[in-house]
């Protein structure tokens, strides 16, 4: 991915910008992130903003807020980045690993509610690559089961699903704005969705040590709170994403009209949803042939996620073994992501599908 060249051209606005909060002085939890997060309650439709340092505090804020915590449940999937899991587990809570969707990549609905124990307290859809879950399915099954809904966007800023955008059915929904995201700063930050102000005064009290006003402290919480400068940057890429994510959108429709699915199984969108493709990822049972290939024609690759999380070594314990999780073990064999942003253009990915096509006609 080429994550510069999407804001390239606001790149003098964004110094001047980023000036100013230096000559302001304000540089924690200044006017710049109350404003965001406004704004991006806005844009997602829905709840209370809560800005905090990165993703992965976003996610373990909102478990606590929750309250969910040592003895608990939580269902998710093992198709994911690390911090989905980490997070549940350094609340002191056990993730429980259901398996995916073959056509979405996320979480299965029947599969997460198989799962479910007397233990469980909340289920933890990721919107992976940039796809949304099954939402509808996922907020039945969390009021049937008197469990809450924690939605993982962290992939999918701006994907929709029935045309509500992603954060838009959870009690808690987190978002991360890593620079690679397709909403990104310029560093870490992340923030929280919650579904009402309680919660969020919760991760507000949270992210600053479990206080109000530095003196007096209700509970044990964390140093999460976002700067000003990343606000500000966040602030001004807020209103491109949509035109980013277009861009993503027709770059994933040349990939298609160029041939690539005559060589490697493309993604799918499932039925009422929109793909942002936060990551271009295709499947073949060939991967290590083609990455190989791929390098030596000099296109970049990269796989997402090789090893589930049910089979890290971390996770030994909980007594999965390989063939627990079909349809994810398969998904991390074969999955391949392929060059996408905003700004790419036809010939760039002409020359990507020559290079799979070159790399599939020696294979044969």
């Amino acid at each position: 991915m080429d994550i510069k060249a999407q804001y390239e051209d606001l790149l003098p606005e964004i110094k001047q910008l980023v000036g100013d909060v230096i000559d302001s002085g304000r540089f924690i939890l200044g006017p710049n992130v109350r404003a965001l997060e406004v704004e991006v309650a806005a844009s997602v439709g829905y709840g209370h903003a809560v800005a905090v340092a990165n993703g992965t505090d976003a996610l373990e804020l909102g478990l606590q807020a929750l309250g969910i915590g040592p003895g608990d449940e939580v269902v998710t999937t093992a198709y994911t980045f690390f911090a989905t899991a980490e997070a549940i587990a350094r609340r002191g809570a056990t993730p429980v690993f259901a398996d995916i969707d073959p056509v979405s990549l996320c979480l299965d609905p029947d599969a997460a509610e198989a799962a479910i124990t007397e233990r469980t307290r909340a289920v933890m859809p990721v919107h992976i690559f940039g796809q949304t879950a099954d939402l509808r399915a996922f907020r039945e099954l969390a009021d049937r089961h008197g469990i809450a809904l924690i939605e993982d966007a962290a992939q999918a800023f701006g994907a929709t699903f029935e045309g509500y955008r992603a954060g838009s059915y959870g009690d808690v929904a987190t978002f991360s704005f890593f620079p690679t995201k397709n909403f990104p700063a310029m560093g870490d930050a992340g923030m929280a969705i919650a579904s009402s102000e309680e919660i969020a005064e919760k991760v507000r009290l949270l992210r600053f040590h479990g206080s109000r006003d530095k003196r007096v402290f209700e509970q044990i919480g964390v140093n999460s709170r976002l700067d000003e400068m990343q606000a500000v940057i966040l602030r001004r890429f807020l209103p491109e994403v949509d035109g980013w994510n277009e861009g993503r959108m027709a770059a994933a429709a040349r990939y298609r009209e160029l041939g690539l699915g005559e060589h490697v199984s493309l993604p799918e969108v499932a039925p009422g949803r929109s793909h942002i493709y936060h990551l271009y990822v295709v499947r073949t049972p060939a991967r290590e042939q083609l990455q190989r290939r791929l390098k030596e024609a000099g296109v970049a690759s990269a796989v997402y996620y090789g090893q589930p999380h049910h089979l890290q070594p971390v996770f030994r314990h909980l007594g999965y073994r390989e063939g627990s999780l079909p349809v994810t073990e398969a998904a991390s064999r074969e999955g391949l992501a392929l060059p996408m942003f905003p700004t790419l253009v036809e010939e760039q990915q002409r020359e990507v599908v020559n290079a799979v096509r070159g790399a599939a006609s020696a294979a044969a």
